[in-house]
């Protein structure tokens, strides 16, 4: 891997990651929650030279506190939610017996900015400061981002153990492709409408939404909107529309879902949706979870940049919805 590339690929496979805990169905969310703690445990010992441990895989356990280093004094607790409830509800616990301990806050998949301006209530006095002491991927990127180029090779060596290799494009591709040609199949709509290339704010369409969890995915996968618009140009080359199907049949689970599901809730229902008619596929060579997840997110977001689900802002009318 070349020494330019070390960053890109740390915040590739943490951006991964925290999409995959949110995307997860609620019987594979704690073992993922789990594996992600440790996870952290390890990644922040390498970064700060802390000794962290794992309270929740001894016997030890705490409500509040996930990991502890007891030489350094830090307590943290690591959730896939971001919200000041979720802090005070940690720091409202017993913990008398840390007093001197300073309390830390891991954000595994939500953006946290917004925490580190607000006020706490901390009965037991921890030392603990929102600005400093909250952590999201975001944060923990602009530490790694001012870090050597040796440092970033080991965290980034960390992680290919951890997480995986690096993602190969033409693998990516190929499972893009193979996963298109698979939702084609059926005849969803065949007066379905042509790709909508009428460009928007997709921040305004996030906000329109109320999509808070979705946005972590949408901002990490639209950059491969041109990616798949290319897979697409390429079956029109030979013929065959796939796009107009494929935007259909996200579309027809995004319609079937709509009259009870909203929000954060109907975007990953259409996630697993899509998922399931994949898995379900005479046509489907298994291909890894992560693998799999990763293709069907960048389809359903491309869906979304395409305005083929959720409405679009006032003023974007001349788009489908």
């Amino acid at each position: 891997m070349k020494t330019q590339q070390y960053f890109n690929y740390i915040e590739e496979k943490l951006s991964t990651l925290a999409v995959r805990i949110q995307n997860r169905g609620k019987l594979n969310i704690l073992d993922l929650h789990l594996h992600s703690e440790n996870f952290y445990l390890h990644l922040f010992n390498k970064l700060f030279g802390w000794q962290l441990s794992n309270l929740n895989s001894g016997k030890q356990n705490i409500e509040a506190i996930d990991l502890i280093d007891h030489n350094n004094k830090i307590v943290i607790q690591v959730s896939a939610t971001a919200t000041k409830e979720k802090v005070e509800s940690a720091l409202t616990k017993n913990l008398s017996a840390y007093a001197r301990y300073t309390f830390k806050f891991i954000s595994i998949s939500k953006d946290a900015s917004a925490l580190r301006s607000k006020t706490f209530a901390n009965p037991h006095n921890l030392p603990f400061n929102p600005r400093v002491d909250i952590y999201d991927i975001v944060s923990i990127l602009k530490v790694i981002c001012e870090r050597s180029s040796d440092e970033q090779r080991v965290i980034a060596d960390f992680i290919k153990t951890e997480l995986g290799s690096e993602v190969d494009p033409l693998k990516l591709e190929s499972n893009l492709a193979a996963i298109i040609n698979i939702l084609a199949k059926e005849d969803w709509c065949q007066d379905a409408s042509a790709v909508e290339t009428t460009p928007f704010d997709i921040d305004k369409k996030i906000n329109y939404n109320n999509l808070d969890a979705a946005r972590g995915i949408i901002d990490d996968y639209n950059i491969h909107y041109g990616r798949v618009d290319r897979i697409y140009s390429d079956f029109n080359t030979q013929g065959v529309n796939k796009s107009i199907s494929v935007l259909a049949a996200i579309r027809h689970y995004y319609l079937t879902n709509s009259a009870l599901l909203s929000d954060d809730n109907l975007f990953f229902k259409v996630i697993e949706c899509v998922i399931e008619k994949i898995q379900n596929s005479a046509n489907y060579t298994a291909i890894p979870d992560e693998e799999l997840d990763l293709c069907v997110n960048i389809l359903v977001v491309d869906s979304f940049i395409r305005c083929k689900i959720f409405k679009n802002p006032e003023g974007y009318a001349n788009a489908a919805s």
